[in-house]
């Protein structure tokens, strides 16, 4: 399995805000759901960080995102070593494939595959 990305989730109220203080660094917006926004590197496609009001789908709002190339192998290394599952493996209706799991600093981590 592989990691293709690791993104920081900021929990916040202030999106557009953020979108504008961000912008003065170089980051351009490259998704916005209302409830989550991501900005991304034009330049470095990979690097990005995401502001939240908080996950629709689920039941707490995760620290972090880690994309993979390979979401259900690591759905399944995680469970076998008896990592806390705080959100199951589902599929999502904007094409990703997810699930959270808290580590051992208690921070929710959000992993997913796009489908």
């Amino acid at each position: 399995m592989a990691v293709r990305r690791v993104v920081p989730n900021v929990q916040s109220e202030a999106a557009q805000e953020s979108r504008d203080f961000y912008g003065l660094l170089g980051f351009e917006e490259v998704m916005n759901h209302g409830w989550i926004m991501t900005l991304a590197s034009p330049s470095s496609p990979a690097a990005q960080i995401s502001f939240t009001a908080g996950d629709r789908t689920a039941p707490v709002t995760p620290d972090m995102s880690v994309e993979v190339d390979d979401v259900n192998a690591a759905y399944t290394a995680m469970r076998e070593s008896g990592a806390e599952i705080v959100h199951p493996l589902q599929d999502e209706e904007w094409g990703v494939r997810r699930f959270f799991v808290r580590d051992p600093n208690g921070r929710v981590v959000n992993v997913l595959g796009h489908r």
